[in-house]
């Protein structure tokens, strides 16, 4: 298995609780956070529950996003195909280890973000 990179350190406890993917998949869905308008539409098709909303500022529904735990994420590829907004690219598994902290603005499963890999102090 490919190892995830872009987890910055444990999963939050409501989200590690969810059940684990039993392989790594083929591809992985990545979602650039730059694109979407928190829709939810995503969610709805998503047949594991991988898809996390990260709430906007300081309420739930106002400039939320969402975020696909790419530990759990299966390869299925039905919430890029149902993205109103086309923000949802799938990568070969590797390939979406490595760009998903490049598209990743917030993150509630503590995954690296855009500035992490950003900073100076990032490591490639």
């Amino acid at each position: 298995m490919t190892e995830n990179t872009t987890r910055l350190g444990p999963r939050p406890p409501k989200i590690a609780a969810k059940p684990e993917r039993k392989k790594e998949p083929r591809l992985l869905a990545v979602i650039d956070q730059r694109g979407c308008t928190g829709c939810e539409a995503c969610i709805v098709f998503c047949p594991v529950d991988c898809i996390e909303i990260v709430p906007g500022a300081d309420f739930a529904q106002f400039q939320q996003v969402v975020e696909v735990d790419i530990e759990r994420c299966i390869g299925c590829a039905l919430c890029s195909k149902n993205c109103p907004w086309d923000t949802i690219p799938m990568f070969d598994y590797a390939e979406g280890i490595k760009q998903a902290p490049a598209v990743t603005l917030k993150s509630v499963c503590n995954q690296k973000t855009r500035a992490d890999v950003s900073s100076p102090s990032a490591t490639p």
